[in-house]
């Protein structure tokens, strides 16, 4: 008898959800997407009942397309975005819209906390350089902007709690690789730091609960059920953060291999075995969904959601032709990209769109195109945004390296492993070999793989991740264009540092700042 188990990815700009059989194989899924709401230049929130919803939404036309029986699912287990900060009263309801993880306001917030805590000692307890993207600083923010939404606040939650609670959980639990984006959770020792609570006030039992991983949280609710069209009582487990678990769900599972992930945001990790510490302070470390690991990791605020944009915003022409054609717009849009040599004739772009992020740390940095002269055309623009994106991954993968890494293998995940051309493009650009996986879309693998563990039908992820994830693929990079993208990376530092040393960025952010305060 085959076994069943559903994962469900609740991202940033949509929710996929999955059924799997034990071996890995697709039976069905399903996917919606939606938008981000962005108030400000460096705000942005969403409704997390939207995504609730979306999340309901998936699952119901997954199990219509698999022609299964809700009972036929053995367990569920959920990934989400991480970092998304969401005030909730006594009855579990949103006071406010969720903060996400992308959102930057936060510059005042996060000075106070370095007065009261250097950046050295936060990064010793947490493993994360200190930045307006984890929650501590938007927590003061509500507290010190929105005091009357705080007034209502019972707890602060993260959206995979708040997902899993919709569907039935006992409480909110986040998993311990989530915690750490609190930013007061000792990474190493796996528990709450009061210190780091102290500066906003904050005790346990305003947070949410940590959990391990494909732990057990209750069971589906009636409600759910009815939503869903899955058994009311079926197992629902623990799951873990987008990027933890698509490291899971790429096979990262033991010292030497390494993930990139490019979804709305980037991620390279990297697993140990150890609560890794770089001497330089500029990775960051969380708690693996597999107890007793590690990842390093490198964050990228905007990654594939940079392209996106792009597309949304430059390429209607391109957009409209596919939808008349019934293609889908990247494709045509990798048409344009293979049309321009390497290196886009010089155009060059730092994908800023969200801020800075690994190595850098600078919520102030924004992005920039430089070098376009009458020579380029639109396919130069378009691949000099894929390069663009895939210089700041290599970027995060030097500092990994600088900071005693080692890896032997890369897999790529990510809707980017689509397009041949992209994953040869960061071959070249890495200068590393790179797999793809039969399974792209990790993070949706990887709860399936916790909704196994927390069944029964793994015996712990190790397992369920040798039997779940394959490689499709493998790009060896080709010299000529490694040749050509390190001269381009060296543009690509030089660049950055001239701007960051002139005060341009901070100067522009300021501006921003002044003249849209208050603007729709």
């Amino acid at each position: 008898m085959k076994h069943y188990i559903m994962g469900v990815d609740v991202g940033t700009t949509g929710t996929k959800t999955a059924i799997m059989d034990e071996s890995g194989n697709l039976v069905a899924q399903a996917y919606q997407e939606y938008a981000c709401v962005y108030p400000r230049p460096g705000w942005v929130e969403q409704d997390a009942d939207m995504l609730v919803a979306a999340s309901f939404n998936t699952a119901a036309e997954a199990l219509m397309k698999s022609k299964l029986q809700g009972g036929d699912i053995g367990g569920i287990a959920i990934s989400s975005q991480r970092c998304c900060t969401l005030p909730v009263d006594r009855d579990g309801k949103l006071v406010r819209p969720m903060i996400s993880w992308q959102d930057n306001r936060t510059a005042a917030e996060l000075e106070l906390i370095r007065q009261l805590v250097p950046d050295a000692d936060f990064y010793d307890t947490v493993l994360f350089p200190q930045s307006t993207t984890w929650m501590l600083s938007k927590i003061l923010w509500i507290q010190r902007n929105e005091p009357e939404a705080w007034s209502r606040t019972a707890r602060v939650v993260q959206l995979h709690d708040f997902v899993l609670k919709a569907w039935g959980a006992e409480s909110f639990f986040v998993d311990h690789s989530d915690a750490a984006f609190y930013g007061c959770w000792d990474t190493a020792k796996l528990r709450w730091d009061e210190r780091l609570m102290t500066v906003a006030g904050l005790t346990p039992a305003m947070l949410s609960e940590p959990r391990a991983s494909g732990s057990l949280a209750g069971t589906l609710s009636a409600q759910a059920a009815s939503k869903t069209g899955l058994a009311a009582g079926m197992p629902l487990c623990i799951g873990a953060g987008d990027q933890n678990s698509g490291a899971l769900g790429a096979g990262v599972v033991r010292p030497g291999l390494l993930s990139v992930s490019m979804g709305t945001g980037g991620l390279v990790a990297a697993c140990v075995d150890q609560a890794f510490h770089d001497p330089s302070r500029k990775t960051m470390v969380t708690n693996h969904a597999i107890d007793g690991c590690w990842l390093v990791e490198g964050y990228q605020a905007g990654a594939a959601s940079v392209f996106r944009w792009f597309r949304d915003q430059f390429a209607e022409v391109e957009s409209a032709y596919a939808r008349a054609a019934g293609r889908d717009p990247y494709d045509v849009l990798t048409e344009l990209i293979g049309k321009a040599p390497v290196g886009a004739k010089g155009l060059l772009l730092l994908p800023y769109l969200a801020s800075a992020t690994t190595p850098r740390w600078n919520p102030a940095a924004r992005g920039t195109l430089i070098g376009m002269t009458f020579a380029h055309d639109r396919n130069c623009v378009a691949r000099a945004f894929v390069e663009g994106i895939t210089l700041e991954v290599r970027d995060m993968l030097e500092s990994l390296v600088s900071a005693g890494v080692v890896f032997d293998r890369i897999h790529l995940l990510g809707g980017p492993t689509k397009s041949e051309l992209w994953n040869q493009l960061q071959a070249d650009v890495y200068g590393r070999m790179v797999c793809t996986l039969r399974n792209s879309d990790a993070a949706v693998t990887g709860a399936a793989i916790l909704a196994g563990v927390g069944v029964g039908i793994f015996p712990d992820a190790t397992a369920g991740a040798e039997n779940l994830v394959k490689i499709r693929q493998t790009y060896a990079p080709i010299a000529a264009n490694h040749g050509r993208y390190d001269e381009l990376y060296g543009l690509y530092r030089d660049l950055y540092s001239a701007l960051d040393a002139s005060g341009v960025y901070e100067r522009l952010a300021a501006f921003q700042l002044k003249h849209t305060e208050g603007a729709e």
